[in-house]
């Protein structure tokens, strides 16, 4: 039986396009996952190409019924729906966090903004909103330069759980390249092996 393709977004959030650990470091995982899986197909999201922030007359083309929507709240929307397409698409989303001022770039917080969409993404239920993005794994692969992740001062990684698990995304797994600036061959070498671990130890696909 011909193994299926496995489908990979690769979120990129840092503003440096060269030099950037937490570019390298996920540049490394979807290599790994190419290699242990052998049928890959990656789509790769660059934030820093821009993301649009949300203002009011994107709140207003959201929150208006889709079948009473116009051209214009269409086109307004239409960044947002090719993100959410991309997530929704996706097995495995790997996203390059670095840590700015303790929490995740504004480019990453955009993107949160875009895809965190009622109807498509989440909706509220009885009991209480439910995420439909049921059934995938994420891996941040996070970045600092001075914020030990996991710390009281690291309000990145918990922020980012929280709005998967808020969209349905609950399977996520931590990869730490911290402190760079004071011991970065270290922090470097233990997010490599953290990947290789992480990978080898994942099931195949069937």
């Amino acid at each position: 039986m011909q193994q299926n393709e496995l489908k990979v977004l690769e979120v990129s959030a840092s503003a440096r396009r060269s030099g950037s650990a937490s570019r390298e470091l996920t540049r490394d995982l979807v290599t790994a996952l190419d290699d242990r899986y052998g049928n890959v197909h990656t789509i790769r999201r660059d934030l820093s190409d821009g993301v649009p922030f949300v203002d009011e007359a994107w709140i207003e083309a959201n929150f208006t019924p889709e079948e009473s929507r116009t051209d214009k709240h269409r086109d307004t929307l239409a960044f947002s729906d090719s993100l959410v397409a991309e997530l929704q698409a996706a097995d495995i989303i790997v996203i390059g966090v670095p840590v700015y001022n303790f929490s995740v770039p504004a480019s990453l917080k955009a993107w949160i903004d875009m895809v965190a969409r009622a109807r498509l993404t989440f909706q509220y239920t009885e009991n209480g909103p439910e995420g439909l993005l049921k059934g995938k794994k994420a891996y941040l692969v996070v970045a600092t330069g001075g914020v030990p992740v996991g710390s009281p001062v690291d309000f990145a990684t918990p922020y980012l759980r929280h709005a998967l698990g808020f969209i349905g995304i609950d399977d996520v797994e931590i990869i730490a390249a911290d402190r760079l600036n004071s011991q970065a061959e270290e922090s470097m070498d233990a997010a490599r092996s953290s990947i290789a671990n992480l990978i080898h130890l994942s099931p195949r696909a069937a």
